[in-house]
């Protein structure tokens, strides 16, 4: 009977093993590493500026630092709802193979400037949250959600898996890292807006 039960048991084992996968320790840093310093980076550029620094425009059609700051906070609000509809499509590890981009290399991907996009319109700033304190309060409370899903997740989010952003799969870790690289992204875009010639000087 022993020799009957054993098999049994190392293949129900084998069989839990390959297709679930929590998080490491080291994932989990990595993500919320991804997230807290994207965000204090976002929190650092926007400390102290004016009204006029906040709505500066270096050019016509260009976007403020503070339309930046709005995208971002419609942004991380989709990301949520993108989140959570991977998580419940359930464990496909199936499409692992379809994965186009490695962590590191999704980061950098989406944090270079040098290759311009055009929003589509749902995330066009258009002060839906009434003013600039309210938009960075939606972001900052809506990014300590996800800090804290990542922070005592059980989920499967290596074997969850997304075709909703353009340029074709991603696993759930990656999604957070892509939402992080996203942050990066229109920070690093205040940070040109600062430099430009004729930004306002603060007080």
């Amino acid at each position: 009977m022993k020799k009957l039960i054993l098999p049994i048991v190392a293949l129900l084992l084998f069989s839990f093993s390959s297709d679930t996968y929590k998080l490491t320790d080291d994932e989990r840093k990595m993500i919320i590493k991804h997230l807290t310093e994207t965000r204090d980076h976002m929190k650092k550029v926007l400390d102290g500026l004016t009204e006029e620094q906040l709505n500066f425009k270096a050019e016509e059609g260009a976007w403020s630092i503070a339309e930046c700051a709005e995208h971002l906070a419609i942004s991380e609000n989709a990301f949520g709802g993108l989140i959570q509809k991977t998580i419940a499509s359930g464990a496909n590890p199936a499409l692992k193979d379809s994965l186009k981009f490695k962590d590191d290399q999704l980061f950098e991907m989406i944090t270079d400037r040098s290759n311009r996009v055009k929003t589509a319109e749902p995330f066009e700033p258009t002060d839906k949250f009434g003013s600039h304190e309210a938009t960075v309060k939606t972001f900052m409370d809506k990014r300590a959600e996800h800090i804290a899903y990542i922070g005592s997740t059980e989920d499967d989010l290596r074997n969850r898996f997304s075709n909703d952003l353009p340029f074709g799969t991603v696993d759930g870790v990656q999604l957070f890292i892509f939402m992080s690289g996203h942050t990066e992204r229109h920070v690093k875009q205040m940070e040109e807006v600062m430099a430009h010639k004729l930004f306002p000087k603060g007080n």
